[in-house]
């Protein structure tokens, strides 16, 4: 991939990660007392993001790489 390409794909990653932990912020508060489904359902958009983390983490090691001094 060039840099262009990591970068745009950097931001749509990093996007989705926002929206992510909106929804489950959003989930959260709406499962107050409610089923467990519902708790089922945030753990597996944690999962998810905790992998977008992951992902942007290797994009951003890729773009930027550490300079031993």
């Amino acid at each position: 991939m060039t840099e262009q390409e990591l970068r745009k794909n950097l931001e749509l990653l990093k996007t989705e990660h926002r929206d992510l932990d909106a929804a489950i912020a959003a989930l959260t508060e709406a499962a107050r007392g409610t089923q467990s489904a519902d708790m089922l359902q945030i753990a597996r958009l944690k999962k998810r993001k905790l992998r977008l983390k992951d992902q942007i983490a290797i994009i951003e090691d890729t773009l930027l790489p550490d300079i031993i001094a």
